[in-house]
């Protein structure tokens, strides 16, 4: 089972640090996403900035949201503090 998200920062480029409840961290770009219309509106950069956890997803607001199996699995792993 997918650990939950329990942190997650927008960095530049459209790209995801999500940090999971085991401890361990991933970096998830976004680009190919943002090309399916669910994710279009992410081309916003305020909104793309407003990304939050939300029960352990990722997700921006009540319509726009990221699993946590998409993140942990392809997500590269990323050390805290390396960016």
């Amino acid at each position: 089972m997918t650990p939950d998200v329990i942190a997650v920062r927008a960095m530049p480029d459209y790209t995801l640090v999500a940090q999971f409840e085991t401890g361990e961290w991933r970096i998830f770009a976004m680009h190919s996403y943002l090309a399916f219309p669910a994710f279009a509106p992410l081309w916003d950069v305020a909104l793309f900035a407003r990304v939050h956890v939300a029960h352990g997803t990722v997700a921006w607001t009540d319509e726009i949201d990221l699993s946590p199996d998409t993140l942990y699995l392809r997500g590269l792993p990323w050390e805290e503090g390396a960016a």
